[in-house]
């Protein structure tokens, strides 16, 4: 007796825990019932802090409950990614994270305590865009070709501004496939990277949008390519890099929002339908455009295959160069 008894009373404490497992999906349907936390792992004011709010806004309405955009800088904002990763997987902490501080960081750092596609899951890309290398306008270089020339010509002179990785990184693969000559001075935005150019403390610098298609519109600095294979709608005549002979240097960073690994696939869905609703709509997509960035463009089982093919795009590249970054 007291042998089945063990057995039963197993089996009724296997059942209870079954029965507990199940309950939390069964609750999934409430979800959201409370504010959900969208963490960006910058300061406010910029770029990515700009695309949460404006998703938040819309996420809000689109799903009933309030989203709460919260600001953890740190580390190039793999401390966010980290913290988010640690996080409940309830659908209710969810990361607002730059390619640079994910797929870059995951390329790059071989320690990090955190994975773009391992501890965390891919949601939906809010926007993606290509950079812009440029010039100083004294530069006699009409086009890359040329500037690739000068720099072998003027070793001396052949320098570049970087305030991140992800821009080394691309001038690095520039630098491999053309055979382009160039020192990285180090700065610490991307405003001061443009200013050093037209300043000419450096010879070029590959940067993003914001801050550099003024100036080329400006004249203040000359736009020579764009990274990718078309042009970019905001400098219509600057050619792509694979008009100017270079189709291999193809980047396109992107900021995307990301939920913890172990996140339940309902909340998933419901997540990932009213994110990209949101970045989708009109209004938002035309503040995104504003931006020079393009919204959206990916579902979330692409914005992963994105993530993993730029870990290792830019893991060769920092591998050929001999590159070294610290953390």
């Amino acid at each position: 007796m007291r042998y089945r008894r063990s057995i039963v009373t197993a089996w009724l404490l296997g059942a209870a825990i079954s029965a507990a497992a199940v309950l939390p999906a069964g609750a999934q349907s409430d979800y959201p019932s409370r504010p959900i936390h969208l963490v960006v792992g910058f300061a406010a004011g910029g770029g990515n802090d700009i695309f949460a709010r404006l998703v938040a806004d819309k996420a809000s309405q689109i799903l009933g409950q309030t989203v709460v955009v919260e600001n953890k800088p740190g580390a190039g904002g793999r401390l966010s990614a980290e913290y988010v990763s640690n996080a409940a997987p309830d659908g209710y902490t969810l990361l607002v994270g730059a390619s640079g501080a994910t797929a870059i960081a995951a390329a790059i750092y071989p320690d990090l305590k955190f994975h773009p596609t391992k501890t965390l899951t891919p949601l939906a890309m809010i926007a993606n865009f290509p950079l812009f290398m440029v010039t100083g306008g004294d530069n006699p270089s009409s086009n890359l070709k040329e500037f690739v020339e000068w720099t072998k010509q003027h070793p001396d002179r052949a320098n570049y501004a970087s305030s991140s990785p992800a821009f080394t990184i691309t001038v690095e693969l520039l630098k491999l496939k053309s055979g382009m000559v160039g020192t990285m001075i180090p700065y610490k935005s991307s405003n001061e990277m443009i200013l050093s150019v037209i300043q000419g403390q450096t010879a070029m610098t590959i940067a993003d949008g914001p801050p550099t298609v003024p100036q080329v519109k400006a004249g203040k600095v000359k736009g020579l390519a764009v990274t990718g294979k078309e042009r970019a709608s905001e400098l219509p005549d600057v050619p792509s890099m694979a008009e100017a002979g270079y189709p291999d240097v193809d980047v396109h960073l992107w900021s995307g929002i990301f939920a913890p690994i172990a996140t339940p696939p309902a909340i998933v869905a419901k997540l990932d339908k009213a994110l990209n609703e949101a970045i989708a709509d009109p209004g938002v997509a035309a503040k995104l455009k504003a931006l020079a960035v393009n919204p959206g463009g990916a579902t979330p089982a692409e914005f992963k295959r994105i993530i993993e093919s730029d870990i290792v795009k830019f893991g060769d590249v920092v591998k050929a160069a001999n590159l070294k970054f610290e953390e």
